[in-house]
């Protein structure tokens, strides 16, 4: 089968959703929305009010109004997820860092006997070498300056404060169990042992990029998996999300507060988005994979 498909107007786009059953009380107000936000994108709002997912019919009674609530709500959630993962990636790079550069030496994310996937080592190190060549910071400039004849990267402190969350944790990922760190880094947010915080960091690196790039969260099949805690040295969850439950926001966003508690216990995560949940009454929770009475459990109870 060709797409075949073709660009329409605003107001043809209008048409098509009052023809398919979606109330559209102001049409002008509506008209600016999907100027400025796209007819593609919101469609991922309005998923969820269609009664015939093959005819794009909605329900009695769909309105636009809730397409663009359920918008704002996935927005503010973003935004406040982002800057939560904000404060783990300080916190990870901070600690790889400090303890592995004691425990060997300042260029250990360059020594191969210390990963086990060589092919995935090379390969952080050529992102790491391109951030590097790409940076405008004046320390790497000054390094660059005053350490020419040295064809090692920039000590670790240098180096990894250019890269990103993913390459961390794909770096700490990739560490040997014989490197005594990872299990003391672990330890740090309360992970049992390295295995745990591996998933747990790889999870949050793909919702960090699906926030850096304005992704849908609100009613999304995430890709990753965690490992859960089967011995929570801290409060935690009794309500605990099976496996298959995974694909939702739910056990990312407690692994995220779960961390935040042990980095920074004043951090009002928690209790935003708590208060974000409230202030949308109408999202549905189930969308999250938010557990009944969730807010009451000993990890985010205020």
């Amino acid at each position: 089968m060709i797409y075949s498909k073709q660009p329409i107007s605003i107001n043809e786009q209008i048409d098509k959703l009052k023809s398919r059953g979606l109330i559209i009380e102001k049409p002008i107000e509506v008209a600016k929305y999907l100027r400025t936000i796209g007819y593609y994108r919101l469609s991922g709002y309005w998923w969820p009010l269609q009664s015939d997912k093959i005819e794009h019919s909605f329900k009695d009674g769909a309105r636009f109004s809730q397409v663009i609530s359920l918008y704002k709500f996935d927005s503010e959630l973003r935004w406040l997820l982002f800057k939560a993962i904000e404060k783990i990636e300080i916190s990870l790079r901070s600690n790889l860092v400090y303890h592995i550069s004691h425990e060997y030496d300042p260029w250990w994310f360059q020594n191969t006997n210390l990963f086990k996937d060589l092919p995935a080592m090379i390969k952080s190190l050529a992102t790491l070498n391109e951030e590097i060549k790409r940076s405008k910071e004046t320390f790497i400039k000054e390094h660059r300056k005053k350490y020419k004849e040295d064809g090692r990267f920039p000590p670790a402190w240098k180096t990894l404060a250019l890269t990103s969350f993913g390459t961390l944790s794909k770096l700490y990922g990739n560490l040997k169990p014989s490197v005594k760190s990872i299990d003391v880094i672990a330890d740090e947010y309360g992970a049992e042992n390295h295995t745990y915080l591996r998933t747990w960091l790889q999870s949050l690196a793909q919702i960090r990029n699906l926030c850096a790039h304005h992704s849908r969260l609100w009613n999304k099949n995430l890709p990753g998996t965690v490992k859960v805690l089967k011995k929570p040295k801290y409060d935690w969850i009794s309500d605990v999300p099976s496996s298959g439950q995974f694909q939702f926001l739910y056990i990312h966003l407690c692994i995220a507060k779960y961390m935040l508690d042990r980095i920074d216990p004043a951090c009002e995560f928690g209790e935003n988005l708590i208060e974000l949940i409230n202030s949308y009454p109408k999202v549905d929770p189930n969308a999250l994979g938010l557990k009944p009475d969730w807010e009451n459990e000993p990890l985010w109870k205020v």
